[in-house]
């Protein structure tokens, strides 16, 4: 088991780094290195016909690293710490504004197009990390191994079309768009919007964690007044 689980860090680790420099290579937003090595490990399993249990053996340790990884994040918040606290206010006022957005969007798609309650349920914390999102479903009585799809599924959409959003909608400051995609696409957001800097980062970090707070009180209330 040892040496199955180290091959599948390996494999794991190796395919990120070299989508990471094809990445680098082209540039596209379609071609960021948390969409392209999921996609090929998923056609490398199904092909291989490796049972996912399997794969996870050594694919959990990897997991494992997120903690320390959002962790990480607090560096850029340290060295930006002034011009966060100048701008609490607006940080607060767009977190709360964005977060009920994406809830109130969301609940009208879903339900113009006639999904059913619990996946409507778990697609409300689609915004938020995986850990609080499949907390939140549970609380709602949603399901949380959905909650985690919506959320992944959220984190790479707004990863990959972000920066077109930024140039369409003329988003230049480092706060704006730090907030938008920390707000709508928790920790792969903010792994996108280190590109734009650290300052960018910074705000995008500080937006995923307070979103995570609003998303926490806000879902529960609003499942039980409109579900």
């Amino acid at each position: 088991m040892f040496w199955t689980s180290l091959i599948f860090i390996l494999v794991t680790v190796l395919l990120f780094i070299a989508m990471k420099k094809v990445y680098e290579k082209w540039n596209s937003p379609f071609l960021i290195p948390v969409l392209t090595t999921t996609f090929v490990m998923i056609l490398l399993l199904l092909i291989t016909h490796i049972p996912y249990e399997k794969y996870m053996a050594g694919g959990k340790w990897i997991e494992e690293l997120l903690g320390p990884g959002v962790v990480a994040l607090a560096y850029p918040l340290y060295l930006y710490r002034e011009s966060l606290k100048r701008h609490l206010v607006s940080i607060i006022a767009g977190v709360f504004t964005g977060t009920l957005v994406g809830v109130l969007t969301v609940f009208l798609f879903a339900s113009a197009i006639g999904t059913n309650k619990r996946i409507i349920l778990s697609m409300l914390p689609k915004s938020v990390t995986t850990p609080v999102a499949m907390e939140i479903a549970r609380l709602t009585h949603g399901s949380p191994a959905l909650a985690s799809v919506f959320v992944i599924i959220a984190g790479i959409s707004g990863a990959v079309f972000a920066p077109r959003w930024f140039n369409w909608l003329r988003l230049k400051t480092p706060l704006a768009r730090g907030l938008g995609i920390g707000t709508s696409s928790h920790a792969i957001g903010t792994s996108k919007a280190m590109e734009f800097g650290e300052e960018t980062a910074a705000y995008s970090s500080v937006a995923m964690g307070l979103s995570c707070i609003i998303a926490s009180v806000l879902v529960p209330l609003f499942a039980a007044w409109f579900l």
